[in-house]
């Protein structure tokens, strides 16, 4: 009797990302071939895979400006927002704070998920990356500890505490900074990866790369267990895939890519800091990415014509999804 191994995983999950029983640690599993063709599952045989790195979950897939019409929820109508779990040690890391990340202030809540300090990175300071930030349940804990981050060289911030300040003067909301009742911490960082390995000694390597966007905007590459977890939204190549995101999104195990036009599109809105469909897996080819998730969707850009631009850029490279709000992947 001949064997073959059938892996259940991050497809499944991403096929109903919803059941939290697809979420668990992924498994071979192996299927007794007989003759005839017909394969039988054989549960008495199954082999765990080597511990899993990182999870990401999307909280926020939507670019520019938050969508509520029935029309766009299969997608996701909150605007950017990602939260890494780290596998060997259960903390958190979020990155970037879009409206998704009321919902993750809320789910951390409700499964009464503690951690003493919780990190937020920003790729950049536009408006759909951190008008969430004060629907952030946590930073009203006065026991809690937040610590918000840049990250990279070359930084164009340069006071993280007055950009997080000024979105909620008392002429733009009702609760300033200073009376939310959480710690804040304002970090900005050239290297970060010392940081991120002190967080459990876990030895942890993480790269920036600073990329054209109008007011700039960072990609983070994050390397963990002997995974590579690759963020790059935000970002306009021009006529050439730019080599240096190349680089960093080089053998990543997951590249995150936004892609919020098609290439028509992209060619009317020039200069606005964003990239095609077809950059995006252009870049996933060019820098041999295994799976390729694309997020950031266009505010015009439905779930039916979504769903038929995943249809398409799968035609081109097999394991990439469009991201959808809600949607956990494992690496």
């Amino acid at each position: 009797m001949k064997f073959r191994a059938l892996r259940s995983g991050w497809l499944a999950r991403l096929l109903n990302p919803k059941n939290e029983r697809c979420l668990g640690r992924e498994t071979f599993v192996r299927v007794a071939q007989v003759e005839g063709g017909n394969s039988l599952p054989d549960p008495t045989i199954t082999q765990e895979l080597p511990p899993l790195a990182m999870k990401l979950k999307f909280y926020g897939t939507r670019g520019s400006i938050p969508i509520c019409e029935p029309g766009f929820q299969e997608f996701g109508g909150n605007t950017t927002c990602l939260q890494i779990t780290f596998k060997d040690s259960n903390r958190i890391a979020i990155i970037d704070a879009g409206t998704g990340i009321r919902n993750l202030g809320r789910d951390l809540q409700a499964i009464g998920h503690h951690q003493d300090q919780i990190f937020m990175a920003f790729t950049h300071f536009h408006w759909d990356h951190v008008q969430g930030f004060p629907f952030f349940k946590p930073a009203y804990d006065p026991k809690q500890k937040l610590t918000l981050l840049t990250l990279g060289k070359e930084q164009i911030a340069k006071n993280l505490h007055e950009i997080c300040e000024v979105q909620m003067q008392s002429e733009y909301f009702p609760v300033q900074l200073d009376r939310m009742g959480a710690t804040f911490e304002f970090m900005q960082i050239e290297k970060a990866s010392k940081l991120f390995t002190g967080l459990d000694n876990v030895n942890t390597q993480f790269t920036t790369n600073l990329h054209n966007h109008p007011g700039g905007a960072y990609g983070f590459r994050m390397e963990r267990n002997g995974k590579v977890l690759v963020i790059c939204t935000d970002i306009e190549h021009g006529d050439q895939i730019d080599p240096n995101v190349v680089e960093l999104a080089r053998g990543a195990d997951l590249l995150v890519h936004e892609a919020q036009y098609t290439a028509e599109e992209l060619q009317q809105r020039r200069g606005w800091g964003h990239s095609s469909y077809d950059q995006a897996i252009q870049l996933a080819e060019l820098a041999g990415a295994k799976r390729l998730a694309l997020t950031h969707h266009d505010p015009d850009h439905d779930d039916v014509f979504l769903s038929r631009m995943e249809k398409l850029c799968q035609e081109r490279f097999r394991e990439c999804v469009l991201a959808r709000e809600s949607m956990e992947l494992e690496i």
